[in-house]
């Protein structure tokens, strides 16, 4: 009995310290906003094919050092072929041309297409990738409506909010470029913590029914305990997967690698406070899942 009090005492201070992370995410999410890539913002893709022996930081360091600006280098094809992808300044005239700037630090230097992605174009994928988004918790809350009692439902859909919040409020605070890569990543994040989510409330919904005398909290420490090794395999064989595609993945694969480690453990964080704390502070009792009693009248 200890230990579950224990353990009450964690999720109560894990679920305050996950509120001061939602307004402080919130916070900086109104004031600073996020830093959209040129998927959204739009810029120029130039691809192009040089010297098989430089490397993708090493184009990357030279070309931010000319351009004076960010430039994300991806390799495509064969080795050598690479796509350029950079801001456009307002006036086009005055964008420098980027084969004198490859020609001086490679030898062989082929322009295979300039293309200039519109503002308008970023803007609409802005738009839709935030419909995306709302749908995606739109569906998330229908079943959710459908599956659970209410009380454990918002448990589950307050916890993923907090996860989204935190991802977007990392993005916001460090500067990182926020993308279509990232923007998968986060919709990837959605569908694993809410697996997450599913899983303890099955588990806390069972207990109820079960043991009708033992008070929500207990319930709810149970149900973690019952659930946790089963978490932390998941997490954790999810986690070296993403960790591996950190460390080797490179530069086209690092926000996206970023996003799903601090989904993985923001969405595993979350199912064990916010996601039991709500149903808690709703007052979710065995009664809920009593069943209905058969009348007598004919």
């Amino acid at each position: 009995m200890n230990k579950l009090s224990k353990l009450t005492k964690w999720r109560h201070a894990g679920s305050l310290l996950s509120c001061l992370l939602i307004v402080v995410s919130i916070f900086t999410l109104a004031t600073k906003g996020l830093n959209f890539g040129l998927d959204f913002t739009g810029g120029m893709i130039s691809e192009v094919r040089l010297d098989k022996t430089l490397t993708a930081p090493e184009i990357q360091a030279k070309l931010e050092t000319a351009l004076k600006q960010p430039v994300s280098v991806v390799a495509t094809g064969d080795q050598g072929q690479w796509m350029l992808r950079y801001a456009a300044p307002e006036n086009l005239e005055q964008q420098p041309e980027i084969k004198p700037l490859l020609e001086s630090f490679s030898n062989k230097v082929e322009m295979i297409n300039v293309s200039i992605v519109g503002p308008q174009v970023g803007q609409e994928l802005a738009e839709q990738g935030g419909i995306a988004v709302l749908i995606t918790l739109l569906v998330i809350l229908a079943y959710l409506s459908f599956r659970f009692e209410w009380r454990l439902a918002s448990g589950a859909l307050l916890a993923l909010m907090h996860d989204v919040f935190i991802l977007l409020g990392f993005f916001a605070i460090t500067g990182l470029e926020f993308n279509l890569t990232v923007l998968a990543a986060l919709l990837a994040v959605l569908g694993y913590s809410l697996n997450d989510s599913i899983i303890i409330s099955d588990r806390i919904r069972e207990l109820l029914k079960a043991n009708v005398k033992l008070p929500i909290a207990e319930l709810n420490n149970q149900a973690i305990l019952n659930t946790l090794s089963r978490t932390l395999i998941t997490s954790g064989t999810t986690l070296i997967s993403v960790v591996s595609l950190w460390l080797l993945g490179g530069e086209p694969l690092y926000g996206f690698s970023v996003t799903m480690f601090i989904g993985i453990v923001a969405g595993t964080w979350s199912t064990m406070t916010i996601a039991t704390i709500i149903p808690e502070m709703a007052k979710l009792g065995p009664q809920h899942y009593a069943p209905e009693p058969i009348s007598d009248a004919p």
